[in-house]
């Protein structure tokens, strides 16, 4: 933690959202490589923007180009890529941004210090919590490595990839998930459709004009 420094407040949430005419809040989706999660992020993303929604993706691959390049696949470098983007994540909430988030993110611990981090209280003592709502993307390991776009498994299985997820590192699975998408089983399109009813049912939509 730094030292000398002072927090200095800004808007509160409400007035923010009533401002910008919707809430904040952040999708956290989480599963194996190959699950699916970045493809459905993505169309998430384009159908919420269609909607006239701001809305941002943050992409596990794609940050490791910039903000987390510094970091490797190492059990404790995971759990600081995590950390970094839960608090990124909660800035776009806190913003009235819908922030998405396409992890892997193996660990429940991880998972739950994100969630954590947007239960915390606002700048302003009125704040409500930022909703954070975790999707698990839910594959077979078999149909994962059947996938394997990036022949990622392949390499895991020759011993190139150290510490992969769901070969040689564990993957801790959602047991409480607000959301759970069998990406085998269900289409793109279903799965978007399932997240904006849920939304709609919450009313996380409701501010939008």
């Amino acid at each position: 933690m730094s030292t000398n420094i002072t927090w200095h407040p800004s808007l509160t949430r409400k007035e923010r959202n009533t401002y910008r005419k919707q809430r904040g809040l952040t999708i956290w989706f989480t599963g194996l490589s190959a699950s699916g999660k970045s493809t459905i992020a993505t169309a998430l993303e384009q159908h919420l923007l269609h909607l006239g929604l701001a809305a941002y993706r943050l992409d596990g691959d794609n940050v490791r180009f910039g903000l987390n390049k510094d970091l490797g696949f190492d059990e404790k470098s995971r759990n600081e890529n995590i950390r970094r983007i839960a608090e990124v994540a909660k800035l776009f909430a806190d913003s009235s941004t819908i922030a998405i988030t396409s992890f892997i993110s193996p660990y429940k611990a991880d998972r739950e210090t994100a969630r954590s981090l947007h239960a915390a209280p606002g700048a302003d003592p009125s704040d409500e919590p930022l909703p954070f709502i975790e999707v698990y993307v839910d594959i077979p390991l078999e149909v994962a490595e059947a996938r394997d776009p990036k022949g990622l498994y392949k390499k895991a299985r020759e011993g190139k990839i150290p510490e992969f997820t769901g070969i040689s590192a564990p993957y801790e699975a959602p047991e409480n998930p607000e959301i759970l998408i069998k990406s085998h089983e269900t289409s793109v399109e279903d799965a978007v459709r399932t997240i904006t009813e849920y939304l709609q049912k919450k009313g996380y939509l409701g501010l939008a004009q």
